[in-house]
Formats: C-alpha cells, sequence, structure tokens
C-alpha cells in the first residue's frame, strides 16, 4: 500500500534514522527525476531511501514537508492497516515478503487509493534490487488513473454497444416477423380475390361465352376474361421472381395451360392458329428448362405458383 493517512499514525523521527546508503549524486539525481513514487527497503521491511516523487505525495497527504520516511518500516505499517485499505495492505505486505525470502522475482499489484474529492488508482512493483551487498527490495507506486478510468469509459462503451446490439436484433427479429406476417396476409389476400373472381365473376363469363352473343360481344368477353386470367394469376410474379422473361402472348398462352386448357382451346381464345399455340408451348418448356418430354408443361406451370 502507499503511505498515505496509515503512514501518518507511525511515522518516525527522522533524526533516529539511520544514516542512509545512498549518497550517489548521480544515483540521488536519476531517483529524484522518476515520476514513481519509489522507496528502498531492507530485508526487515525498513525504507532506507525515498525520491522526491513518493516525499511529495506524503506532504500532499497531510505529512511535514521534512518528513522522507527513512527509518519506518513499511511492512509493519502494511501489516497495521485496518479498514477499507487492510486487505490491499496485507496482500501488499505478503507479496514483499515473497521477494525478500526469494519465493518470487517480482511482485505486482494494482489497487485504488482515492482522495475525498477525486478516485485515484496505483501500480504497484516490488523486485529485488541486483547488488553484492545485503538484501534490498526496490518498492515503486505509479499512479494508473488516467487507465482505469480509461478502461472504465472502454467497459462502458461496451455495454452500451452490447445494449445496442441485443435491441438491434430485438428489433430485427421483430421486423422478420413482420414481414412475414405481411407476406403471409399478403398471401392469403391474394388468394381470397382469386378464389372470389374465379367462383364469382367467372361462372358467369362462362354463360356469356355459351349465350348467343354477336362475334363482337363474343370478342369481348373472351378479352375480359383474359385479362382477368392475367390480374389474379400469381404466375405473373412467380416467373419475375425467378428471371424468366416471357412474351406477352406466351404469358396468356402459360396462363391457359396452367387452368387446363387445350391448345385448340387457347388458340380459339386467342384467335390464333393451333399451330401457333405449339409454338408458344415448346418456347414456354425451353425457357423453363423442360427438355424432359415426360415433363408435363401444366404441372410444372401449377408448382411454381
Amino acid at each position: 500500500m502507499h503511505p498515505k493517512k496509515t503512514m501518518i499514525k507511525v511515522i518516525h523521527n527522522t533524526s533516529d534514522c539511520a544514516p542512509c546508503e545512498f549518497n550517489n549524486p548521480l544515483a540521488k539525481t536519476v531517483l529524484n527525476s522518476l515520476s514513481a513514487h519509489i522507496a528502498i527497503i531492507d530485508a526487515s521491511g525498513i525504507i532506507i531511501e525515498t525520491n522526491r516523487a513518493w516525499q511529495e505525495f506524503g506532504r500532499r497527504s497531510g505529512l511535514a514537508d521534512t518528513v522522507n520516511f527513512i527509518g519506518d518500516n513499511y511492512l509493519d505499517i502494511c501489516d497495521a492497516t485496518a479498514g477499507q485499505q487492510a486487505k490491499d495492505a496485507h496482500a501488499v505486505a505478503g507479496g514483499i515478503r515473497a521477494v525478500i525470502q526469494g519465493q518470487m522475482d517480482e511482485f505486482l499489484y494494482a489497487y485504488p487509493c482515492h482522495a475525498p474529492d477525486s478516485q485515484h488508482w496505483f501500480y504497484m512493483r516490488a523486485i529485488q534490487m541486483d547488488s553484492t551487498g545485503p538484501p534490498r527490495i526496490i518498492i515503486s507506486h505509479e499512479e494508473i488513473t488516467a487507465i482505469k478510468l480509461a478502461e472504465e469509459a472502454l467497459r462502458e462503451s461496451t455495454r452500451d454497444l452490447e445494449i445496442q446490439k441485443k435491441n438491434l436484433e430485438e428489433t430485427n427479429i421483430a421486423l422478420k416477423v413482420l414481414l412475414r406476417q405481411r407476406e403471409e396476409d399478403k398471401q392469403e389476400m391474394e388468394q381470397k380475390v382469386l378464389t372470389n373472381i374465379k367462383d364469382l365473376v367467372f361462372p358467369y363469363i362462362e354463360k356469356l361465352k355459351r349465350a348467343p352473343l354477336r362475334s363482337k360481344d363474343k370478342t369481348n368477353v373472351e378479352i375480359i376474361e383474359n385479362h382477368l386470367n392475367e390480374v389474379i394469376s400469381p404466375l405473373l410474379q412467380r416467373l419475375t421472381h425467378l428471371n424468366i422473361l416471357l412474351t406477352p402472348q406466351e404469358m396468356q398462352v402459360a396462363a391457359l395451360v396452367k387452368d387446363g386448357r387445350s391448345s385448340k382451346e387457347i388458340a380459339d381464345i386467342l384467335h390464333v392458329s393451333e399451330t401457333t399455340i405449339h409454338f408458344h408451348r415448346k418456347n414456354l418448356r425451353n425457357k423453363f428448362g423442360l427438355k424432359n418430354k415426360a415433363t408435363n408443361l401444366r404441372s410444372y406451370l401449377m408448382s411454381i405458383t
């Protein structure tokens, strides 16, 4: 743990401390140039050196300007910590002792250290100094608040994206259900129109065709029948979806073949020769890819509607 309020309670008088072992001016300059809060302790946990960043943190926490923490036992301070910071402090003490005893080469620990008016997180690192003298442990505390806040913002953004994704998936499912229902309603409506025209209109057209009408009137009746077949037949839409291009007369022949009309009947209705109808039927089979003569054209037309 970082020496903060807990450290204030157990601070020693710096005049009673042992002489510092780190008197090399270059080493002191390098140590004080680092932004990380650094303390060096001996094998018993006694702090034997701190850098300027460590000392300034202590002053910001309410300690006197003359306090440098040298002579305090870092491990004892961690062990004595109580309250909300106790768990982190005890974990840090255990990790440092493991480094001192050679059980691990390096101990790393991230922990919160919040101020009354702001939140802060630190990354603590303990590693044994490479020297031939008595064991010395370098303890550094680097503030990682910016990283933590960025991570939290990223997690928040990820949560928002997950929520948006879920909402989009639910909307997509709802749209698919609506489209499927719309298609079913459309097919049901088309079927009703088809049934009503065939049951309510075509019987009267058949009666008119059998009635003693003038030639001109009979022609008009046949035209009406042909156009009604074109309107009600789902075949038109199906052929469009299949990317099959038919001429207007081929479409008329296809609709009449599907309704079970013979070539002679179709010729009479369209006022063309039976040879012309056979020609159209052959073209229809070619366009539909019906090379097998055993395949019935009417059955095929019924299967795609």
